[in-house]
């Protein structure tokens, strides 16, 4: 998508991209502010949490305030889908989980190098984070030569004990007894959640206590957009509190609008819990029973923090993932299998050196054969 815009001046009207591509395409001036004037239409732009458009504001660049040009639209965590016969709540309340070899083999990943990045880089300064000497959000953001040597170092001492890492097929793996741990994000989670119940599998999701990464998904209008009066409409639309509900029942995921209505229809008094949602919905949602998955508490969201966009360093950062994925043979298997294709080749050598002689003995007895003739 960013390809065909910076390069292609693509005139997409509304384009949806994640918090650090966003942030990108403000960096790059490819984004138009969007229009707040809906004539007799209600502006439900407003109706955005004051929480998300707080986070959002972070990647704000100079003279071009993020909120002026991005809605959000989704929101949520990363953490660890489980499954509750084979793994217990508290070994997943610690990314240890995944690093241990109690679950090898059983365990897969996103292939996400941003969110394996960061999950890496917490576990790593655990220690620190419990000393409250470094916080999540530095670490995350912390792009040093000394922090991705640091991931990756991490990163290929967990991956014996990873099954595969997977863009969309985890949470199926999961419903099928398959796999027991997902790293995953939240709305993936409530998904499978559902799925593996209606066939008597138990699956529960956690953010382990040393924090994890919070992200935002908005929708922006492109620069080179021509129907922009159209896409602030649209996105306006989106706002409504009953429009953004029949999206979150569609789509499992969280929407960024924080109405009374929508708190009211997300309660559900069966769940034992309650959660503060204050830093979501404001006074009033002190202690309300709703979905961990969906809405987290407040000391959740405390150990989170959004992933910036990894800017000059994105390559870097990229070749160490996919040193971490390529990375599957150690030197001896290395060796063995130049060994064996040198030996293959030499046979194929030997081969056609063989059926070489034996042309040319045959060409030999012709010539003899003929000469007596």
């Amino acid at each position: 998508m960013l390809t065909k815009i910076e390069r292609g001046h693509e005139d997409f009207d509304v384009v949806c991209p994640s918090e650090y591509i966003i942030e990108r395409m403000l960096k790059k001036d490819l984004l138009l502010p969007i229009e707040r004037n809906f004539g007799n239409t209600p502006d439900y732009i407003d109706n955005v949490s004051p929480y998300i458009r707080e986070q959002l504001d972070k990647i704000s660049q100079p003279g071009r305030s993020a909120n002026e040009y991005v809605v959000a639209y989704m929101w949520g965590t990363a953490g660890l889908l489980y499954n509750k016969k084979f793994v217990p709540e508290e070994d997943v309340e610690s990314w240890e989980c995944l690093w241990g070899p109690k679950y090898k083999g059983k365990i897969l990943m996103k292939d996400s190098y941003r969110d394996v990045y960061g999950t890496a880089i917490i576990y790593a300064h655990t220690q620190q984070l419990a000393d409250s000497t470094v916080t999540v959000e530095e670490l995350m953001n912390d792009y040093s030569p000394e922090a991705i040597a640091l991931a990756e170092e991490f990163l290929k001492a967990m991956k014996p004990n990873v099954a595969g890492w997977e863009a969309d097929f985890g949470k199926e793996m999961m419903t099928k007894n398959k796999a027991y741990i997902n790293f995953t994000w939240s709305g993936d989670a409530v998904w499978a959640i559902e799925e593996a119940e209606a066939v008597g599998v138990e699956l529960d999701y956690e953010v382990p206590m040393e924090g994890s990464n919070i992200w935002f998904d908005g929708w922006v209008i492109p620069k080179y957009a021509r129907n922009t009066k159209a896409a602030s409409y649209f996105i306006n639309y989106l706002c409504n509190a009953e429009i953004a509900l029949k999206n979150m029942d569609e789509i499992g995921y969280v929407s960024a609008v924080a109405t009374p209505e929508i708190l009211e229809d997300r309660i559900d008094e069966s769940l034992e819990e309650c959660q503060d949602l204050t830093y979501f919905f404001g006074p009033g949602a002190e202690c309300v029973s709703v979905d961990p998955v969906q809405y987290p508490d407040i000391e959740v969201v405390r150990r989170c923090a959004m992933i910036r966009d990894f800017g000059d360093q994105t390559e870097q950062v990229l070749e160490m993932w996919s040193r971490v994925k390529g990375d599957n043979l150690n030197t001896g298997i290395v060796l063995l299998i130049f060994l064996v294709f040198g030996l293959l080749l030499i046979w194929i050598i030997y081969q056609r050196y063989k059926k070489y002689r034996l042309q040319q003995r045959y060409r030999s007895r012709r010539r003899r054969w003929y000469k007596k003739k």
